[in-house]
């Protein structure tokens, strides 16, 4: 029986701090481990080049966020890890998936919607500094994920729309051509840590407040020394409720380590020795990973090595997938063609519904063509139940169902198309 595949894309954009450590890194290296799983882990630069047009930057990035991963204890002999530009049969594919894929539901991308928005806010032309790599976003994902059939993608709630869209894709070339692709599924982890940083709030580069993973010892404790707290004196009782500290601690300690901090809080205990016992337990994780880290940024053959050999593992299952989808759609060698079997006259192009749960917490569903172009959308529901027995209302009632449940629904169709659509449910 063929392993779980499970795939993660890392965007090569600057280092990582404690909070991508704690968060992302330190629990997928260790799934990375079992032994029922395939994973791969790819250096998204593709996609990077969306937003960075700095080539020393993308470069200088690529090799932090590999090393990174490695000095995490991310297993190269043991897992797919490559760089996304070693393997073209991406892009190839990527052609292949835009030519199934309706404008209208890349129009619906978040990212795509986000710059409308501002450039609307600010008065400029909708398309304003939007390159056609934005736009075109999600179906390179969709590449990513369809090349090697990969079953599941942990991904943040802001990204789950992303997989929705390849699974769209997926379930467009695969009504057009045959059963090729699998459907892949978001895997949402509501328990990953998310640290305080700095100041308080979330550890994020874009509050400028994150302790980078691998700095030398001496700026790790001058940046922990940093951390703001308040204003209560040695000996006063301290809460660790909401204490970034406190938090900072957790996410590194034991429980039994955590209790007894706790209780040091209980007991009083003085913000700079706070401080000092929070370094001490950071650095001693951290410490063996920076001497690898050091030799690694030392060394960048030793990554190039690491990412080419992953490269050599995925290209043989990338470039299988792509003779396979080439065949499909006709992309095959002319002597073929007297040999090949009569193909089977092309059914009408039918709609269908996908049943799916927002990043909102909300159960929607909608309506959609062969080529992903939404007819119907429906509005956000508390439970799938509710959101199934509308589904089922629509293709046993057709049109008239549609009239009644108009509140809860968004015609994005023409009247006849819909008619049409809902009439096939209807007959089958």
């Amino acid at each position: 029986m063929s392993r779980l595949r499970v795939l993660t894309g890392i965007t090569p954009s600057g280092s990582p701090h404690l909070g991508n450590y704690v968060g992302a890194i330190r629990p997928a290296v260790r799934a990375s481990r079992s032994p029922d799983t395939e994973c791969f882990y790819f250096l998204a630069d593709y996609h990077a080049l969306i937003k960075n047009h700095d080539p020393v930057r993308l470069q200088r990035s690529t090799l932090e966020i590999a090393a990174s991963w490695m000095a995490c204890g991310l297993s190269p002999e043991h897992v797919a890890f490559y760089r996304q530009s070693d393997v073209p049969q991406v892009q190839e594919l990527t052609w292949l998936l835009t030519c199934v894929t309706g404008k209208g539901l890349l129009n619906r991308a978040h990212a795509y919607k986000a710059a409308m928005d501002k450039n609307a806010a600010a008065g400029a032309d909708p398309d304003a500094d939007v390159t056609a790599g934005l736009f075109m976003y999600p179906v390179l994902m969709a590449a990513d994920i369809l090349i090697f059939n990969a079953n599941r993608v942990p991904v943040g709630r802001d990204q789950i729309q992303h997989i929705e869209m390849a699974r769209d894709m997926a379930s467009s070339f695969n009504h057009l051509y045959g059963e090729l692709f699998a459907l892949p599924e978001a895997v949402i982890d509501d328990n990953v840590a998310t640290l305080p940083g700095l100041d308080g709030r979330k550890m994020s580069k874009s509050y400028d407040n994150t302790i980078p993973l691998f700095v030398p010892r001496a700026q790790l404790h001058k940046l922990i020394n940093g951390i703001k707290t308040d204003s209560l004196p040695p000996g006063a009782p301290k809460s660790t409720e909401g204490s970034a500290l406190f938090e900072l601690y957790q996410a590194f300690a034991t429980p039994e380590e955590t209790a007894a901090f706790g209780q040091a809080f209980a007991d009083g205990i003085a913000w700079g020795d706070a401080k000092q016992a929070l370094f001490e337990r950071v650095d001693r994780e951290i410490a063996p990973m920076r001497e690898r880290y050091d030799a690694l940024m030392a060394d960048p053959s030793q990554v190039e090595a690491a990412l080419l050999l992953g490269a050599q593992k995925v290209q043989p299952m990338a470039q299988d997938l792509l003779i396979r989808a080439r065949a499909a759609v006709g992309l095959k060698p002319l002597t073929q063609i007297a040999s090949a079997p009569q193909k089977a006259a092309k059914k009408a192009a039918k709609a269908s519904f996908k049943q799916y749960r927002d990043e909102d917490g909300q159960f929607r569903f909608k309506l959609v063509d062969d080529a992903g172009t939404v007819l119907l959308q429906s509005r956000g529901f508390a439970s799938p139940k509710d959101a199934g027995a509308l589904v089922a209302q629509l293709k046993s009632g057709g049109v008239t169902a549609l009239d009644a449940a108009s509140n809860d629904l968004e015609v994005q169709a023409e009247r006849e198309v819909l008619t049409s659509a809902l009439q096939d449910f209807q007959e089958h």
